[in-house]
This record gives structure tokens, sequence and C-alpha cells, in this order.
């Protein structure tokens, strides 16, 4: 017992160790937003706090032909839109593959397993070579529309699904139900979980992505909030105050949203590992 013990202690002071290394650039980051400009490399805890560089973002940045504001609704409205139809779409075909029975079925589950097996980097040059040609470059478009449906998404639902018993879907046909009813009704609730998982990591995928949006998009004002940061650190270097800032308003909506569905994120990761 005594052993145990000691190991515990061991293995809880490495923990916390850890996790203070893997969260210490987030809190150098948040901290050094509240710094004076001349206090960001010099000190870890500032004299004073200020709150210049958020008055930049938000009252200063239009000068500088960055509408910092406007970015980050066009993240979150672009995050928001691929979110909600990867979850629809990953739904209503996850449970074609898993419960209805058709010729081809078994083939297309493993077209989507196959197709998991490539990076997403390596469709990025004809995707933008079919954007150009539709004439989508520059716009909203271009950076929704690609990502409408996910593989993972479907193979997540699809895996999910097939736990669910027959009985359920059954009994809901006996009382006239179609397939729709079944699965916004039955399915979607009996799987909360995979919806957190698969919703959380799309958006966070969405509101983080960067080479693509920087690939397809040019105009200041429809630029996500990611390339429009590394835009303004491009050209205006000196101004790391802001730059630390507006990174720092980008992983508000993130922090928010696990939070609010930690519970049934964490419950999905203990159902996956068993």
């Amino acid at each position: 017992m005594r052993r145990e013990k000691i190991t515990s202690y061991i293995l809880t002071v490495v923990l916390i160790f850890l996790s203070l290394v893997w969260i210490y650039p987030y809190l150098w980051l948040f901290v050094s937003s509240f710094k004076p400009a001349e206090e960001i490399f010099t000190t870890f805890f500032p004299k004073k706090l200020t709150l210049e560089h958020y008055k930049f973002i938000f009252i200063m940045a239009n000068r500088f032909e960055r509408p910092f504001i406007r970015a980050f609704l066009n993240s979150l409205f672009i995050s928001t839109t691929v979110t909600f139809s990867v979850l629809f779409t990953s739904m209503l075909i996850g449970y074609a593959i898993s419960r209805i029975r058709f010729k081809i079925g078994k083939a297309v589950f493993n077209f989507i397993i196959y197709q998991m097996l490539f990076p997403g980097f390596m469709f990025m040059i004809p995707m933008f070579i079919l954007i150009r040609t539709f004439g989508w470059l520059n716009t909203y478009q271009a950076l929704i529309i690609p990502s409408l449906t996910s593989s993972w998404g479907v193979f997540m639902f699809a895996q999910t699904f097939k736990s669910i018993p027959q009985d359920y879907i059954d009994a809901a046909k006996i009382d006239g139900a179609n397939n729709f009813w079944v699965v916004f009704k039955i399915m979607f609730p009996l799987s909360k979980s995979t919806a957190s998982i698969v919703g959380l990591f799309t958006f966070i995928g969405i509101w983080d992505n960067f080479l693509w949006p920087l690939m397809v998009m040019k105009d200041y004002k429809k630029m996500p909030l990611s390339v429009l940061l590394a835009s303004f650190n491009h050209e205006y270097a000196s101004y790391i105050g802001p730059v630390l800032a507006g990174a720092v308003i980008q992983t508000i909506p993130m922090v928010i949203i696990f939070l609010i569905f930690r519970n049934y994120f964490l419950q999905g990761i203990s159902m996956s590992l068993r």
C-alpha cells in the first residue's frame, strides 16, 4: 500500500508538471495580451495591465484595412455552417450505411474508410482548380462547400448507430415513423456523445484552418480570423500586442464550446476507449 501511494504521488507530480508545460504557452499568450508593448518580451508578470491591444483590435484595426471584428464573425459563420452541415449529412449517411440494406452499402462504407487514409492536403490542388473553374475564388462558397461532408463523421455515426438495438427502430416504424423521424428522434438523442465529438472537432478544425482559406481568399473583408491575423502580422510585425490579443480572441469560441459540451465529449471519449 505504501509503495502504491508513493507511485501515485510521483505520477501526480509528473502529470501536474506536464500539464503546466503544456498550458504555459497559452498562459503566456493570455497574460502578454494585457501587457504594455515594451513589457511583452521582458517580463512574465507585467507591472500594470492595459487594454490597448484589444482597443486596437476593436477600434483602430480598420485604419490598416484589417477588419478583425468582421473576420471573427466570418470565422464564426463559416465554422458554424460547416459544423451543422457535417452533423446533418453524417447522421443521414451513417444511418443509411449502418441500418438500410442496399447492394453497394458495404462498398460505400469501405470507400469511406479508404478515403480516410489519405491526408487532406493531397486534394488541395485539384480542389483549388475546381473552385477556380466555378468562379468561387474570394467567396464564402470556397470556404464552406468543400467541407460540407466528412468521411470521418460518417464513420463515427455509422459505428455508433450499429450499437443501437434494432428494436427501437422497429418499434418506431410500427408506429408509422419514417427514416428521417427515426434518425432525428431516436438515433440522434442516443448518440449525443458522438455528435459532440464530431461537432467539436469539426468546429475546431474549420476555425483553425489556415492553408485552404489562404489559398482561396484574398479579400480582407471575407477572410477568417486566422488568415487575417497572419496577414496583419506579416505586414505589421511591430504590432505584436494586437496579434496576441487577436489570438486570444480566436481561442474564446473553442473554450466556450468545450465547456458547454465537455460532459458529452468525455462520455464519447470513454465509450471509444472501451
